[in-house]
C-alpha cells in the first residue's frame, strides 16, 4: 500500500473506532491470521440448540426456519447454485461458468472465500446491542468502487477459501459468542453459498436474524429467491446519477434504477425496520447513504426518492465517514473528506422531506 493510502487507512480506522458509526470496516488484528488457518472453527459441526448464548427476544423466530423445515431453503440454495453456471447473480450478468472454476467480473469462482468473521461493534446501534453484530466479511465484489475502504478484500482478493460447512460453523460460533445477528457483508456473488450454509446451520440450532449487507445493486430475480430467508436488508443507496455510478463504480451506470427497484422489493419483503422492546432490530429495511464530497452522490435526490416512495419512518443512516481511499485520489472531486456543511445539508434535506427515522452521525475532522 502506498504511504499516503496507508495514512488515510489508519485515519479512517481511528475515525470509525471513536465514532462507532456503521460501516463495512474490518480492522487489522491478530484474529485475521487465526482466521486464515481456521483455527478457531470447531472441528465438527455440532448441534448448537443447547448452546445459544445470544440474547434474543423470546418471541422472535427467524424467517428462514420455516423454509428450512419444509425443505424449501435447500431447494432455493440449489436453484441459486445453478445460476453460477452462466452467472447472473448480480446486475452485471457476466455469464461466466463459475461452476467450472471461471471467475466473474467480481473475481469470484464457485469457491467461497471469506476474509474474516467476528463480533462487530461499529454497525448501527440496533444491530450491535451489547453482543455485537456477527459479521462475516466475504471476499470480492461486483460493484468495485474506486473509493472502497475495504478494497483489499473487495478488489484485492484478501481472504481464504472456506467450505459451506465452515461458513455454517462460523454462524453458529458467532451465535455462541453472543452476537445478535449474522451480518453478511458483500453477499451478492455468494448468495448460493449463504443460503446453503444457513440451511445447514439452521439444522444445528441457528436462531439469529440474517442481515443482508449489500451495495444495493441487486437483481429482482435473486432477491425473490431470498424472500422468506433474509430478516434484515441493509442496502446502500450510493448514487442518484448513473454517470456518477459508472465513473466511480466500474461502469455500473444502471446502479440508480436497479437499486431503486431492489429497495422497493426489499421493503415489500421485510417492511419498515423498527427496534423491538430490547432495542435490537430483528426485521426490516435499513438504508445507508454515504454523503460524498461535492454532492457527487446526489444526496438530495436520493433522500427525496426515499421520502416519496417509502414510508416516512423508513430507517435511513446518513453516513458521514467518507474518506478518500484506494483510487479516490485519482479523482480530484472525491479526493477529500466531506465538510461539516456537506453533512449538515444532507441532514436538513432529510428532515425537510419528512423522514422521521434518521440515524444521524457525529462528525470528526482530522
Amino acid at each position: 500500500m502506498k504511504e499516503r493510502s496507508r495514512r488515510e487507512f489508519i485515519k479512517s480506522c481511528f475515525y470509525l473506532a471513536i465514532t462507532g458509526v456503521g460501516s463495512s470496516f474490518i480492522s487489522l488484528s491478530p484474529s485475521r491470521k487465526e482466521n486464515k488457518k481456521s483455527t478457531f472453527l470447531p472441528d465438527t459441526l455440532e448441534n448448537d440448540k443447547e448452546g445459544v448464548t445470544a440474547k434474543l427476544d423470546p418471541n422472535f423466530e427467524p424467517a428462514y426456519l420455516r423454509l428450512h423445515s419444509s425443505g424449501e431453503l435447500k431447494k432455493r440454495g440449489e436453484d441459486l447454485w445453478k445460476i453460477m453456471k452462466s452467472c447472473r447473480l448480480c446486475p452485471r450478468e457476466c455469464g461466466v461458468n463459475r461452476l467450472a472454476g471461471d471467475k466473474g467480473f467480481c473475481q469470484a469462482s464457485s469457491q467461497l472465500q471469506i476474509s474474516a468473521y467476528h463480533p462487530h461493534f461499529g454497525e448501527e446501534k440496533p444491530l450491535v446491542g451489547k453482543g455485537g453484530s456477527g459479521t462475516i466479511f466475504l471476499t470480492n465484489c461486483g460493484l468495485r468502487c474506486v473509493f472502497c475502504i475495504n478494497w483489499q478484500i473487495s478488489q484485492g482478493g484478501e481472504g481464504e477459501p472456506q467450505s459451506i460447512e465452515q461458513m455454517a460453523a462460523m454462524m453458529l460460533a458467532l451465535q455462541k459468542m453472543g452476537c445478535h445477528n449474522i451480518n453478511l457483508v458483500t453477499p451478492t456473488h455468494y448468495s448460493p453459498h449463504i443460503v446453503r450454509a444457513v440451511d445447514i446451520a439452521a439444522g444445528k440450532g441457528l436462531r439469529l436474524p440474517l442481515v443482508y449487507n449489500t451495495c444495493g445493486w441487486e437483481r429482482l430475480e435473486i432477491l425473490k429467491k431470498l424472500d422468506g430467508i433474509i430478516d434484515i436488508y441493509l442496502p446502500d443507496f450510493k448514487y442518484w446519477d448513473g454517470e456518477m455510478a459508472a465513473k466511480y463504480s466500474s461502469g455500473a451506470e444502471t446502479y440508480p434504477e436497479i437499486t431503486k427497484l431492489a429497495i422497493l422489493e426489499m421493503h415489500r419483503q421485510v417492511g419498515v425496520a423498527r427496534p423491538a422492546r430490547d432495542g435490537l432490530m430483528y426485521r426490516g429495511l435499513m438504508i445507508r447513504h454515504l454523503v460524498m464530497p461535492n454532492r457527487v452522490a446526489g444526496t438530495k435526490a436520493v433522500i427525496g426518492w426515499i421520502a416519496e416512495n417509502l414510508p416516512k419512518d423508513t430507517y435511513l443512516n446518513i453516513m458521514s465517514q467518507y474518506r478518500p481511499m484506494y483510487k479516490a485520489f485519482e479523482y480530484p472531486e472525491i479526493s477529500r473528506g466531506i465538510t461539516r456543511q456537506e453533512y449538515s445539508e444532507a441532514v436538513s434535506w432529510a428532515k425537510e422531506a419528512g423522514l422521521t427515522n434518521l440515524d444521524i452521525q457525529g462528525y470528526v475532522f482530522f
